[in-house]
């Protein structure tokens, strides 16, 4: 084939992974359960009388899952795409590759395809299930096609961009969070051009240039674009796009045999009798300190060795600052946000399409939390799967080290390692409190509440590289389930939001919502080791989450919402922490059937 061997390859095995068609499936039963669960509201507020409310209930239904399918293609093609590069790192296989006869745009393809083919299956699921709305009116087939196009052309540019950052970074942790936060940065700064245009930048060149907004302008029946026709839009958009993501393949062909093997990991070492005068503590002319770590002089290590080399050392590597610099340039992207709103004395109002149920602050933050709760979920699975790949956890294992020392270790070294993540939302919530925008006690409220969501989320991280032995598949599901818990709440605060009406008219529609939420959180994180305590943290999580979106909704009640996200989330971690101190069990592969993805 003219794309090389690799890809021929993950074409032709792609078909026969089971999980293959069960993505398939689920993302079809996904999209499907939304367009029930809204025509179960919509039949609950108001009569169907006509053709132009079904017409106008299809048209508001593609507005919400357009945009939803379009971030969640991305997130699985750049997670896809990084990962296919980073496992083989992390087991030591990608050099092998590098010694065949592939040329560097085989590889670098071959390894981009694994996220191609897979957005590329959710993509074609999800377009013939909106499809059907075309059936109602309101809707066009060219408005599926049109944002179908746009989806497809991110697929490619979130993929290349993951592969590149792969091929890159050595540390899975680096490249999982450089790509995720430099996607979320270039989204971000999009999206705040277009809030405050100016004569270079106009609200149209942001639809052009961000895929999101793209999909939002033709989503909408009657398109809101002054100086560009639809098609228009689309073709300059998905233009765009594939320039980016064409850039991406080549800086990358050209760069692979440069960043690849890396020098990081070569140890430096001095001649042997030269260590041993440094030893010694004789002094050598021309070395002021030892150069190699055979002469390096040892270190004082605390009781907990755990916790010593995750604050003490780079066990993450030295580029784990550019993940900090990068995540406090889209905190100051936010910040100027959040500056001119309180400058404006707008902090609290909204726009129409709230209708005054979300604050400004919120919709400035939120995006900022989501990234925050997914650097710090990747941190923790790493720690995990890093420990596995590198032939360390068995020694760890049979050492003296307690399991309380080890995941307590684990947990406040993840913590403090993206501190940045955790103190930075924190700091916005005090400012919002200095500014006058939240009381006291919404404050304590908020900050307690970030605290136990980000114990939830690193919890999560270890839990599942403790029962996956795969590292593919524990990153996999644990970010894959801190990202579909956001997009699950976005997509029921739209509903909601959509089609407002009581709680008791919402809770029948939602149930399918909340079942499938409770059982897909089961299968990733209690299927493995059942326990009473994990099987109702899974299923109560959904409803009571449920709950206190709506007390959200409904507004003068974050007690309310406090007590029912801290009473959920903290029960889950201690429902996941518990058999992690008591059992201590790790999965090292032993049950081939159960992790193989041939």
């Amino acid at each position: 084939m003219i794309f090389g061997t690799l890809f021929e390859r993950e074409a032709v095995t792609l078909p026969r992974r089971p999980k293959h068609f069960l993505y398939r499936v689920i993302s079809i039963a996904g999209l499907f359960i939304i367009i029930c669960t809204t025509w179960l509201l919509l039949a609950g507020i108001q009569p169907l009388v006509n053709l132009g409310d079904l017409a106008r209930f299809s048209s508001l239904v593609f507005q919400i899952l357009a945009p939803l399918q379009l971030i969640l293609v991305m997130f699985v093609s750049c997670l896809a795409g990084c990962t296919a590069v980073s496992s083989e790192k992390d087991k030591r296989t990608f050099i092998l590759v590098l010694m065949t006869t592939l040329s560097n745009w085989e590889i670098v393809i071959g390894k981009s395809s694994a996220g191609l083919l897979t957005g590329i299956n959710l993509l074609f699921a999800g377009i013939l299930t909106l499809i059907v709305l075309t059936l109602l009116g309101g809707v066009s087939p060219g408005q599926v096609y049109e944002a179908g196009a746009i989806a497809l052309a991110a697929i490619v540019a979130c993929s290349a961009w993951g592969t590149m950052i792969a091929l890159w970074r050595d540390k899975t942790f680096q490249a999982i969070a450089v790509s995720l936060l430099g996607l979320v940065l270039y989204l971000g700064v999009c999206e705040l051009l277009a809030a405050q245009p100016t004569p270079a930048f106009s609200r149209e060149l942001a639809d052009v240039l961000s895929p999101i907004r793209s999909t939002l302008a033709v989503s909408r029946p009657i398109p809101n674009i002054s100086s560009f026709g639809r098609w228009a839009i689309v073709l300059s958009s998905c233009s765009w796009i594939l320039a980016l993501g064409a850039m991406f393949l080549l800086v990358a062909v050209a760069r692979l045999r440069v960043w690849n093997p890396s020098r990081e990991g070569r140890p430096k070492t001095v001649d042997g009798e030269v260590a041993e005068r440094l030893v010694d503590g004789l002094d050598v002319k021309g070395l002021a300190s030892p150069q190699g770590w055979r002469a390096r002089q040892p270190r004082r290590v605390w009781d907990n060795p755990i916790l010593w080399r995750e604050v003490c050392t780079w066990a993450y590597g030295r580029k784990v600052l550019l993940i900090r610099l990068s995540y406090l340039v889209f905190g100051a992207i936010i910040a100027v946000g959040l500056y001119a709103t309180i400058s404006d004395h707008d902090l609290l109002k909204v726009g129409p399409v709230t209708e005054q149920l979300v604050p400004a602050s919120v919709r400035l933050l939120g995006p900022l939390l989501v990234v925050s709760m997914i650097i710090i979920n990747a941190l923790a699975v790493n720690s995990i799967t890093n420990e596995r790949d590198g032939q360390a956890l068995d020694l760890l294992l049979v050492s003296e080290i307690t399991p309380r020392k080890f995941i307590f270790g684990k947990l406040v070294g993840v913590l403090y390692v993206a501190k940045e993540m955790v103190l930075l939302p924190l700091a916005f919530g005090i400012w919002m409190w200095f500014a006058g925008a939240i009381s006291g006690e919404n404050l304590l409220f908020l900050v307690v509440g970030l605290i136990v969501i980000d114990l939830f989320v690193a919890m999560l991280g270890l839990h599942c590289g403790m029962i996956y032995s795969r590292s593919t598949t524990a990153i996999a599901t644990s970010l894959g389930t801190v990202f579909f818990l956001f997009l699950g709440i976005l997509t029921c605060m739209l509903i909601m939001i959509s089609f407002r009406g009581s709680f008791g008219r919402q809770l029948a529609p939602f149930l399918a919502i909340i079942l499938g939420g409770g059982t897909g959180l089961y299968v990733a994180l209690g299927s493995r080791n059942p326990s009473p305590a994990i099987t109702l943290a899974a299923f109560g999580l959904p409803f009571l989450t449920f709950f206190a979106i709506t007390s959200f909704i409904l507004r003068g009640q974050e007690l309310t919402v406090f007590s029912t996200v801290s009473v959920a989330y903290g029960f889950a971690t201690l429902a996941m922490l518990i058999p992690a101190l008591s059992e201590f069990e790790f999965s090292f592969g032993t049950s081939k059937a159960a992790d193989s993805d041939q």
